[in-house]
């Protein structure tokens, strides 16, 4: 292959990415301190990503504030010392020619949980073991997680601003691109869905209610960063009758488009159980190529695991970038190999100076 799409480089917001595979966000749980800030791990975790050759590297779900994290021990960007530290995974990650995003995320009513790590409980933390109270649009829980809050307008007007200043304090640590987590049913996503959205005010109700809180927040990251190329994760489906939508997904992707958004980052499900995923290769990659069909580029993502399919469903329009998760778990240097299996003219450039003895 003279010249493979998955390996050309790719501007959003006239920022130039080195290639268009890119590495998702992976929550790992990893702050056994509890204060938010990344540490070893994170650096070595991004660093070798970066390494191995993803031109993008999104850092985790990143709590905006304190009670917006999934578990006790994610990161945050609530502080300015957790800034300090974000810097230092941007620098990393800049050294091997990579750029770094940050997913910023309020995990609502799913957030005060164990962390999903081997030896931990499953469920909500007790408030006796540092758990905290969850908020969300509708005093509805998840499963059989702790009832949350419903958020009232002061509460929602905290929100907006809380990500605001995260994105303001992750500029200032040198990251090149913010991602809004509007997926996997976190905050926002619960705001989008009717079926955890029982509101009846202006935040809840119709499609542009329930989208409200997502667009505010773009808005007000646009407004405080014009150059800054803002990335929307958002869960396409909800897999359930009566729930949010493909359909609905692509009408908010082109109100998010007028807002300031660059790219949607097409993912789907977990707000609600759902009993009948297609879970197999590229079963997200329709949802992904209908929303393609709107203002913005897209962003393919789940079970897309080797070269041949990641660079199909770029030639056949049906995203503009694949973004890989668990098979960089895996393997750091899969673009690396990937490349090479391409034949990428990219691909030497790639492979860092000190592993050029290395064959892939």
């Amino acid at each position: 292959m003279a010249d493979p799409l998955l390996f050309r480089p790719f501007v959003l917001r006239g920022l130039e990415l080195r290639n268009r595979l890119w590495a998702a966000p992976m929550c790992q749980y990893s702050v056994p301190e509890e204060d938010g800030i990344p540490r070893d791990w994170h650096v070595q975790h991004l660093g070798a990503l970066a390494r191995g050759g993803a031109g993008l590297v999104m850092a985790e779900a990143t709590a905006v504030v304190p009670e917006g994290r999934i578990s006790p021990r994610d990161l945050g960007l609530w502080n300015d010392e957790q800034a300090g530290a974000f810097a230092r995974l941007a620098e990393i990650v800049h050294a091997h020619g990579g750029r770094i995003g940050v997913q910023l995320a309020h995990a609502g009513r799913k957030a005060s949980t164990q962390p999903w790590l081997p030896g931990f409980p499953e469920g909500t933390v007790p408030a006796a073991e540092g758990g905290w109270e969850t908020v969300a649009p509708s005093a509805i829980a998840f499963g059989d997680f702790a009832e949350p809050r419903a958020l009232d307008a002061e509460g929602i007007a905290a929100v907006v601003r809380a990500f605001a200043e995260a994105a303001d304090r992750a500029v200032g640590a040198g990251v090149d691109v913010v991602e809004v987590h509007a997926a996997h049913g976190y905050l926002i996503h619960e705001f989008l869905s009717p079926l955890s959205n029982h509101r009846d005010d202006e935040w809840g109700g119709d499609l542009a209610g329930r989208a409200r809180l997502l667009r505010e927040v773009v808005r007000a990251i646009r407004a405080r960063h014009a150059a800054l190329p803002i990335v929307v994760r958002i869960s396409a489906t909800d897999w359930v009758d009566g729930g949010f939508d493909v359909e609905q997904a692509a009408t908010v992707a082109e109100w998010v488009a007028e807002d300031g958004a660059d790219l949607i980052d097409a993912s789907s499900g977990g707000n609600v159980p759902a009993a009948a995923i297609p879970v197999g290769p590229s079963y997200q990659v329709p949802l992904a190529a209908r929303l393609r069909r709107g203002p913005l580029p897209v962003s393919a993502v789940g079970l897309i695991t080797s070269a041949e399919q990641a660079e199909g469903i770029l030639a056949t329009g049906q995203a503009d970038v694949i973004t890989i998760g668990r098979p960089l778990l895996a393997e750091p240097h899969l673009p690396l190999r990937w490349a090479h299996e391409l034949r990428a003219p990219a691909a030497e450039e790639l492979v860092p100076a000190q592993y050029r003895r290395a064959r892939f």
